[in-house]
């Protein structure tokens, strides 16, 4: 007997069989059992998913011997000449082929004749969608009204194309391609079944080649069984589809984040020698990364996905957001490959703008109980010994309010030798309001400087006191301001508030650094603090991916020729203090709420409400 091919041996012969489709099956199931029978159903979907097999199954559904049934008996004369396609009451008729309007009313000249041997007449139609305008308007009465005895299975692949007169007539199932996990898994059934050995990662890499269709998945089945000497394995289904080894793509990202470009070449040329089309290289390479991407997210899907170990291992060491950045990298490349000169030289520009945006080396410490990444900026040793001066009295430059009691002082001290080192955060006490009340402190007059109070450590010169003296007045009117803020006590000075620079000390600060770019984008996301050794620089860790050699350097120098102040460390971590960049937001937000319920509270607005219906639109409202 000839050999028969795994899409036409495993075709199912009952709705049991079928893979996946329960949205189509069990309507038609319940038509099927209820009697509730119409005269046209119309079958939708992509190739390979089951159309012309469900509609076959109908067939045999409506013409078994043993009567209108949801599970065909299959060895009635019916059943066996429908399995057969030698059955003369189902007509199968290929629209791509017989697109005339001819042949359509040849066809409809035959429909009141009543069927032969079966119960039912029944006309399979497929890629009904190819015929002419002209046979659809031929067919339309006959679809609308036909004779009982005569029902109408269409089947397509492209709906749109289908007049909605002829859509209107029939009842639309819409098949959905099959996941990769339903097309893997009765693979490995027949493998079973045909006694050929299989490796699971083979299963998984021709399901998804097969892009949801079963029919595409047994036929490459076929061919790797044929490709690796009458068993499947990993590397005959890449050698088959001409894709690249998940080994290579892993050393190729590899030497990406280590910054080898020579290394990389290589491999490219080695790659280049296994596949066919080299552009498939970005594609696989983008799925290796959403691979990595969706193991970070969801660790318990790495046997699903077929990582090894070793590409677990480089997935836990690659930031979330560099992950995300490759994967956009890799689809724009994708894309810009119509514009390159020749495939090779589009895949190398994708791979160096890869390594362009390759993380810089950071030596990175575990801080321990603090659950911390501690990144050391580039700094000389010398530098670093360096005791911080006292032009900066604060403990901690961010949005905590130190001891009450210096602000309580009638006059603010210039030195802050004393001043008390940092303590656990917790909410303040609130304190009473100065009196007179302050004023609003967006331009903070600067109030002459008072004889610096003798210090144990070295005095600084007459301008640098001068210039602390200043801004130790204006960080008490500051620090008084942002606690009747906090406390919402005051609504003028909310009002009034447009800054994290009038109520953070550290926003004020950055204002007059000369930074710019990411190293300003970094300092706003972060909140400096004074501790025994010197001053630290604490990132979230949802930012730092802003963190790069120039950008911590940057504010190294410009905190140092500024301030004269030492940065020892930036830290990662998430601590309670709110950064500049979260005061300005949380301004904002009140500010935007404010001048909504000035809006609402407005009698122009309100008569305009009661009078004519008018609607205030919240996503109108800006505060001024």
């Amino acid at each position: 007997m000839s050999y028969q091919v795994l899409a036409r041996k495993w075709r199912p012969h009952k709705f049991a069989e079928v893979v996946g489709q329960q949205h189509v099956l069990k309507p038609l199931m319940n038509a099927l059992q209820s009697g509730r029978l119409h005269h046209a159903w119309l079958l939708t979907g992509t190739r390979g998913v089951g159309k012309t097999t469900i509609a076959r199954i109908l067939a045999k559904s409506l013409n078994c011997e043993s009567g209108i049934t949801a599970e065909p008996c299959g060895t009635c004369s019916a059943c066996v000449a429908i399995d057969e396609g030698r059955f003369v009451d189902l007509l199968e008729i290929d629209a791509a082929s017989r697109t005339k309007v001819e042949d359509t009313r040849e066809l409809l000249d035959n429909v009141q004749y009543r069927p032969t041997h079966g119960r039912y007449k029944v006309y399979l139609i497929d890629e009904v969608h190819m015929l002419s305008r002209h046979s659809f308007n031929a067919l339309l009465k006959t679809l609308e009204e036909p004779p009982e005895h005569v029902k109408f299975l269409l089947a397509t692949t492209d709906p749109q194309k289908l007049p909605i007169t002829v859509l209107s007539r029939c009842l639309q199932f819409n098949l959905k391609a099959l996941d990769r996990q339903e097309i893997a898994g009765h693979l490995a059934y027949v493998l079973q079944q045909e006694t050929i050995p299989f490796e699971e990662a083979a299963l998984t890499a021709i399901a998804r080649a097969a892009r949801g269709s079963m029919r595409d998945a047994l036929s490459l089945t076929d061919q790797a069984i044929a490709q690796s000497e009458q068993q499947v394995t990993m590397a005959g289904v890449q050698q088959m589809l001409g894709a690249v080894p998940s080994f290579e793509l892993a050393t190729l990202l590899e030497q990406v984040l280590a910054g080898k470009g020579e290394a990389m070449l290589t491999t490219l040329s080695r790659v280049a020698g296994q596949v066919p089309d080299l552009s498939n290289l970005l594609a696989e390479l983008q799925n290796f990364v959403h691979q990595l991407a969706l193991f970070q997210a969801v660790p318990e899907a790495a046997e699903t996905l077929g990582l090894t170990s070793e590409d677990q291992h480089l997935a836990e060491h690659l930031p979330a957001e560099l992950l995300q950045v490759y994967y956009d990298i890799l689809v724009q490349g994708r894309r810009d490959l119509d514009y390159a000169a020749d495939v090779r030289s589009g895949v190398e520009m994708t791979l160096l703008r890869l390594m362009a945006f390759r993380p810089q080396k950071l030596s990175v410490v575990e801080r321990g109980p603090a659950d911390t990444t501690r990144v050391e900026t580039h700094s000389s040793p010398a530098a670093a010994a360096q005791q911080p001066t006292s032009q900066v009295p604060e403990s901690r430059l961010g949005n905590e309010p130190p001891s009450p009691a210096p602000v309580a002082a009638p006059e603010p001290a210039p030195q802050s030798a004393s001043a008390p080192e940092p303590m656990p955060v917790s909410a303040p006490e609130p304190m009473p309001a100065p009196e007179p009340a302050p004023e609003p402190v967006s331009a903070p007059e600067p109030t002459p400087a008072p004889e610096p109070v003798p210090e144990p450590v070295p005095e600084p010169s007459s301008a640098a006191a001068s210039e602390a003296s200043e801004r130790a007045d204006s960080l008490s009117s500051l620090l008084e301001t942002r606690e009747l803020l906090q406390q919402k006590k005051n609504p003028e000075i909310l009002a009034e508030t447009r800054s994290a620079a009038e109520v953070d000390r550290w926003a004020a600060l950055i204002d007059t650094l000369e930074v710019e770019g990411l190293a300003r984008q970094l300092a706003r996301n972060s909140v400096l603090e004074k501790t025994e050794q010197g001053y630290l620089l604490h990132v979230r860790e949802a930012w730092q991916h802003l963190l790069s050699d120039g950008a911590c350097e940057a504010i190294r120098l410009a905190l140092q020729d500024s301030l004269d102040l030492q940065l020892l460390d930036i830290v990662i971590g998430n601590t309670e203090q709110a950064t500049p960049f979260e005061i300005q937001q949380q301004i904002d937000a009140e500010r935007l709420a404010q001048a909504k319920q000035i809006l609402a509270a407005d009698p122009v607005v309100q008569g305009l409400q009661k009078h004519f219906g008018a609607e205030l639109q919240d996503d109108s409202v800006k505060p001024l």
